[in-house]
C-alpha cells in the first residue's frame, strides 16, 4: 500500500543531502571528511548512497569506509556501469522514484531507531552526479528527491565554468525549496572561483566553506591511500569542517525550534478565514513545514495522539499529511510543482508585473486563446482578467446586469437599476467581497455582514447522491425521491430532457417566475454553480433542472423579463451567439478546469453560459488569478461614446505576466493528461465505464476490455467519472450513518445523518476529521494523516489532478477503516 515519506528533520540525527554542480567534484571526499570529523567527536556518522554505478572496488561507499572506519554505511541501489544511473539501469526494471525516495527513508528510520540513546551523530546521503543528473528512471535528482526536502551540502566547481555551474546549481535547488546549508569547494587557485561563489553565496545568506584541494593521485596505491589519508588528517585538524558541524547544528535546532513556536507566534498575530478565533488555540493550529505533490509536511500539535508524538520524539518531526482540501480547491498539478515554479520564475524574470489598461504582453494573450478554445463555448470571445473569484463575479454581474439593462430600458433611474436582482439557486455561494455577497440568499456567511442586502431570487435545491448504492434524485424538499439510476452518467444524460420531471421542473420554475414578477421584482441575470454548489454543502444538484431553468430563462416570453429596447439600426438584428430572456452566468470558480473530470463542468450540463468565470485551478493551485469570459453580445453594451460607459473595473495586479504564464503552463500539463490513453486518468475512467450492475459481466464479474472500451469511446466528451473508485464509493452509500456520498472528478462528499438536522453549523463530521488527522486507524501504522475540511453535517476530500491510483487506493483504506467500510 502507498505510503508517503516523510520530509527529513530529526533533533538528534539531522540527515544532509550532499550533492554537486557536476561530476568529479569531490562529493565523496567531503563525506569523508565529514565522517572523520564526527568521529573525533566521538560522534556516530552515517552514510547513505542510494546509487551507486562504476566497479564496486571504486565505489564511493568504500572509500568512506577505509577513510572513516567507524562509519555506518549502506548503499541501496547499486550497477556496475560507470556511467549515468539511467543509463546504468538498462536492462533491468530500475526502480521508480517513490521506491528510491521510500528506501531512503525506512533507512534514515532504522537508523535512527537503533541509535544508542544520548549519542548524536548525523546522517549523510551522498547522491550520483550532478544535481540533475537522472536517477535510474530517468528523473532529475533535484526533482526525485524532493518529497524529502532534505538540507543540502552543494560542492561548488572549482574550474575553468564552474562558477556558472554552481550558480546554475543552487539556482536549481532553490528553486525548488531546498535550504543549502552551505557551499563546499576546493581552494583552487588557478580560477579562484571560492573566493567569487564565497562573496556570491555571503550576500544571499548562504556560507561557504572551502577548503585546500586533494593531492594528485599517486600510481602505487599504497603510497596514494597514505596521502588521502595525510590530508584528511591536515584539513580535520584545519577547523573549516568543525565550524561546518557546528554551524549546521545551530542552524537544525533553531529551524526545529521556529516550527515549533509558529502555531503560538501565529496565534498571537494572524486573523484566521473562515475561523472563529474564539474557539481556536496553538494546540489546534497546524504548522506546515513545506508541502510537495498531494502532502503537507506538517509538525504534530500537542494534543495528538500519545502515540504521534512518541514517534516523532523517536524518529522524524515531520508527518506526511494529506492536502485533503485541495488547499480550497485550488491544487491542480500538487505543490511544489516545477513546471510551474520554472514558469513563474521565467514570466517574473521576462516581466515582473506590467500595467495591463491597453497594452499586451505574451503570457496574457495566449491564456485567453487557450480558454476561449478550450471551453469550447461557440458565445464567448472576450476574456477580462481578475485576481479572485470573487472580484471575478462581481465583474461578471456588472457585465450582466448592463447588458439587460440597456435592452430592457432601465435606463438612467439609479433606484430602478439598484433594485434588479439575480435569479440562482439556494445554498449557492459566489464569494466574500459585497457584491459578490448579494448574489446569494441569507445564510451563516452574510446574514451578519452589515452592508449585506440579498438581491435575488433563489430556487430550491433538488440533490442528487449515491444511497445503497443508487445514484438518487430528490425534490425540492429533499423529503421524497424523484428519480433513481444505477449509473451516474444517466443522471446526466439528455434523454430526461422528455422525462415527466422535466415537466413538473419547467413548471414550477414557471410558477415562482411569475410570482416574483407579480411582486414587481426584476432581474438581469441567472447565475448558478454547474452541477456541485461547493460552500453550501457540497450540494450535487439536479443537472436536468440546472438545464430546465437555463433553457426556460433563454426561451422565457416576449417582456417576461421587461420591456425590450428597440434594436438600434447599427446593431445585428440576431445571433445564435447572443444572449435570451437574461444573460446566463455560470460561477465555475470551484467546480471547473478539470475538478470534475471535464475542461468545463457545463459540457456536463449540455449548455453554455454567456458569461462564466475561472479562478482556483486556474494556475493549477500556485498564484491567485481569475478570468471573466463573455460574449460579444455583451462585451458590446459597453461600447459608447463616453468613458463611463466602459466596464470601469480593474485591480493594480490585473493581466499579471506570472499567473497568466503558470495558467497556460498548468492547463496545457492537465490537457496532456486529459488525452493520455496511457495515463492515471485514463485507469479511473475505465472504472467508471463499466455498469457493474448491469448483467453484461464475464463470469468473474469484472468488464470485457470490448466493453469497457466501448463505453470510454462512446461519449468520451461527456463521460461522467471519479478518481474515487465505484466500489469504494458505493461502499460508502450502504453506511448507516451516512445519508449520500457523491463523486465526480477529484471530489468526494460524505453527508452524515444528523438528528438536528445537519447544515454548516453541525458538529456531527468533527470525530472523522480529528481521527482523520490524528491518524487514529486500528490496524494501521500513523506515519501519515489527512487534513481534510467540514461544511457542517459534510466532509469532503479531495486531491490533485496527478494523484495516482495506488494514492487514492491508499486514501480510501484509511478513510474506509475509520467510517468502518
Amino acid at each position: 500500500m502507498y505510503k508517503p515519506p516523510p520530509s527529513l528533520l530529526s533533533r538528534s540525527l539531522p540527515v544532509y543531502h550532499l550533492t554537486a554542480s557536476n561530476t568529479s567534484l569531490g562529493k565523496t571526499i567531503f563525506s569523508t571528511l565529514l565522517c572523520r570529523q564526527l568521529l573525533s567527536r566521538k560522534q556516530t556518522p552515517y552514510y547513505l548512497k542510494p546509487v551507486s554505478t562504476g566497479p564496486l572496488n571504486e565505489a564511493d561507499d568504500g572509500h568512506i569506509g577505509k577513510f572513516a572506519k567507524g562509519t555506518k554505511i549502506e548503499c541501496l541501489f547499486r550497477y556496475g556501469e560507470a556511467v549515468s544511473p539511467h543509463i546504468a539501469a538498462r536492462g533491468v526494471k530500475p526502480p521508480n522514484d517513490h521506491e528510491i525516495v521510500t528506501a531512503i527513508s525506512e533507512q534514515v528510520q532504522k537508523w535512527t531507531k537503533s541509535k544508542e540513546k544520548g549519542r548524536e551523530g548525523l546522517i549523510i546521503v551522498e547522491g550520483a552526479g550532478g544535481v540533475h543528473s537522472p536517477t535510474p528512471s530517468g528523473t532529475s535528482q533535484v526533482d526525485a528527491l524532493r518529497p524529502l526536502r532534505m538540507p543540502v551540502f552543494l560542492v561548488g566547481d572549482p574550474k575553468l565554468g564552474g562558477i556558472s555551474a554552481t550558480i546554475s546549481a543552487w539556482e536549481s535547488l532553490h528553486l525548488r525549496g531546498y535550504d543549502i546549508e552551505s557551499v563546499l569547494i576546493f581552494q583552487e587557485e588557478r580560477y579562484g572561483n571560492y573566493a567569487y561563489l564565497s562573496k556570491y553565496f555571503q550576500e544571499r545568506g548562504i556560507t561557504t566553506t572551502v577548503i585546500p584541494p586533494p593531492p594528485k593521485q599517486l600510481p602505487d596505491i599504497k603510497d596514494d591511500e597514505e596521502s588521502m589519508a595525510s590530508y584528511y588528517s591536515s584539513v580535520t585538524q584545519s577547523g573549516e569542517i568543525e565550524a561546518l558541524l557546528q554551524a549546521s547544528h545551530r542552524r537544525n535546532i533553531s529551524r526545529i525550534e521556529d516550527l515549533e513556536q509558529m502555531a503560538t507566534r501565529a496565534h498571537k498575530t494572524i486573523w484566521y478565514p473562515f475561523t472563529q478565533m474564539k474557539h481556536l488555540s496553538p494546540e489546534t493550529i497546524l504548522p506546515i513545514d513545506s508541502a510537495y505533490g498531494d502532502y503537507f509536511q506538517t509538525l504534530a500539535s500537542p494534543n495528538s495522539s500519545e502515540s504521534t508524538l512518541q514517534q516523532q520524539t523517536q524518529d522524524n518531526l515531520l508527518t506526511p499529511t494529506l492536502d485533503g482540501s485541495g488547499s480550497w480547491w485550488t491544487q491542480g498539478l500538487g505543490h511544489g510543482n516545477p513546471q510551474l515554479a520554472l514558469a513563474a520564475a521565467y514570466a517574473s524574470g521576462r516581466y515582473g508585473h506590467c500595467i495591463f489598461a491597453s497594452t499586451i504582453h505574451s503570457p496574457a494573450l495566449k491564456l485567453a486563446n487557450h480558454l476561449l478554445t478550450n471551453l469550447k463555448n461557440p458565445r464567448l470571445s472576450r476574456v477580462f482578467y481578475s485576481d479572485n473569484g470573487s472580484t471575478g463575479m462581481e465583474v461578471a454581474v456588472k457585465m450582466a446586469l448592463t447588458a439587460a439593462g440597456k435592452y430592457y430600458q432601465w435606463g438612467n433611474d439609479r433606484a430602478e437599476r439598484q433594485e434588479v436582482g439575480i435569479i440562482g439557486l439556494k445554498g449557492s455561494y459566489h464569494g466574500d467581497t459585497i457584491g459578490a455577497m448579494d448574489l446569494s440568499e441569507g445564510s451563516v456567511y452574510n446574514e451578519k455582514v452589515h452592508w449585506y442586502k440579498g438581491r435575488g431570487l433563489w430556487f430550491d435545491v433538488p440533490k442528487v447522491w449515491m444511497k445503497n448504492g443508487k445514484w438518487v434524485v430528490h425534490d425540492i424538499t429533499g423529503e421524497n425521491i424523484e428519480e433513481s439510476f444505477d449509473k451516474l452518467e444517466d443522471v446526466f444524460g439528455s434523454q430526461r430532457d422528455t422525462s415527466k420531471l422535466r415537466e413538473k421542473y419547467e413548471k414550477h420554475i414557471e410558477e415562482e417566475l411569475k410570482r416574483a414578477h407579480e411582486k414587481g421584482m426584476k432581474f438581469g441575470a441567472l447565475v448558478i454553480e454547474p452541477i456541485i454548489l461547493g460552500a453550501g454543502g457540497m450540494l450535487f444538484c439536479d443537472p436536468l433542472f440546472q438545464r430546465t431553468l437555463t433553457n426556460f430563462i433563454r426561451n422565457a416570453p416576449d417582456n417576461f423579463f421587461g420591456k425590450k429596447n428597440p434594436t438600434p439600426p447599427e446593431t445585428p438584428l440576431s445571433s445564435s451567439t447572443n444572449w435570451t430572456g437574461l444573460p446566463i452566468i455560470h460561477d465555475e470558480v470551484l467546480t471547473g478546469l478539470y475538478r470534475l473530470g471535464h475542461f468545463s463542468p457545463s459540457t456536463l450540463l449540455h449548455t453554455h453560459p454567456d458569461i462564466s468565470v475561472h479562478a482556483k485551478l486556474l494556475t493549477g493551485g500556485l498564484l491567485p488569478l481569475c478570468t471573466t469570459l463573455a460574449s460579444e453580445n455583451i462585451y458590446e453594451a459597453f461600447l459608447g461614446d463616453e468613458k463611463s460607459e466602459a466596464l470601469l473595473h480593474g485591480h493594480s495586479y490585473t493581466g499579471h505576466a506570472v499567473g497568466c504564464e503558470v495558467a497556460r503552463v498548468g492547463l496545457e500539463t492537465m490537457q496532456s493528461l486529459d488525452t493520455d490513453k496511457d495515463g492515471h486518468w485514463e485507469a479511473f475512467r475505465r472504472d467508471w465505464a463499466f455498469d457493474t450492475t448491469s448483467q453484461s459481466k464475464t463470469i468473474t464479474g469484472t468488464a470485457t476490455e470490448t466493453e469497457v472500451k466501448k463505453n470510454i469511446e462512446k461519449d468520451d466528451k461527456t463521460q461522467v467519472w471519479s478518481v474515487w473508485s465505484k466500489n469504494f464509493v458505493t461502499s460508502l452509500s450502504h453506511l448507516e450513518s451516512v445519508d449520500g456520498v457523491i463523486a465526480l472528478g477529484s471530489v468526494l462528499a460524505i453527508t452524515f445523518k444528523d438528528e438536528q438536522g445537519g447544515g454548516y453549523t453541525s458538529k456531527v463530521t468533527e470525530v472523522v476529521r480529528d481521527r482523520l488527522l490524528g491518524g487514529q486507524v486500528e490496524g494501521e501504522s500513523n506515519e501519515w494523516n489527512i487534513h481534510a475540511r467540514i461544511l457542517g453535517n459534510v466532509i469532503y476530500i479531495m486531491g490533485s489532478q496527478v494523484m495516482t491510483t495506488e494514492q487514492v487506493k491508499s486514501i480510501e483504506q484509511r478513510l474506509g477503516g475509520i467510517l468502518g467500510v
